[in-house]
């Protein structure tokens, strides 16, 4: 199948939403997720269902209540026609809570993005998204579980890695 460069070009910037929005959802940087989607974008994520900003306002809650996330995306199947394009997603995302005082849970979904992307002023976002569950599993984590000394940790406050690794900033303490 021969495809075109501008075909090739709206499947690379729709690959890279995609990411954007696993690395902001990931660390807790709601600006970044928000800039994936159009302003009037609809979001179906199964429990909530509702625009762009309602999404946000949810997320800004619900996310720091688990102490660390990772939303690992798999297969990308982005099929473009003309200024719109549907873009499945396979992905698994990880949820981990830790309590000091009591056990926490890892709650880990297969789940599928199902977005479909408009390109307005020359720009490819998501208009609206469908997140499908395939699987669930839930796992206990025990009370007080010591993350080690195993190099550097991930953080979600702006201080991680990512923000440091190119100099911008430096990494604290």
């Amino acid at each position: 199948m021969f495809m075109d460069i501008e075909t090739l070009l709206a499947k690379q910037e729709i690959t890279d939403v995609v990411y954007r929005y696993a690395r902001g959802i990931d660390r807790m940087d709601f600006e970044l997720v928000r800039s994936c989607y159009h302003p009037d974008a609809y979001d179906d994520h199964g429990a909530f269902k509702g625009n762009v900003d309602e999404f946000i306002s949810m997320v800004e809650d619900f996310m720091p209540r688990w102490t660390a996330t990772m939303h690992f995306m798999g297969n990308i199947l982005v099929e473009v026609e003309g200024e719109t394009a549907r873009a499945e997603t396979y992905a698994v995302a990880y949820h981990r809570r830790e309590f000091s005082d009591r056990e926490g849970k890892d709650d880990v979904f297969g789940i599928r993005y199902v977005d479909r992307f408009e390109k307005r002023n020359g720009q490819w976002l998501i208009a609206h998204r469908v997140v499908a569950t395939e699987w669930r599993r839930v796992e206990t984590v025990p009370a007080n579980s010591s993350r080690g000394q195993v190099g550097v940790w991930g953080t979600r406050d702006g201080n991680d890695v990512v923000d440091w690794i190119m100099g911008a900033k430096t990494p604290a303490g």
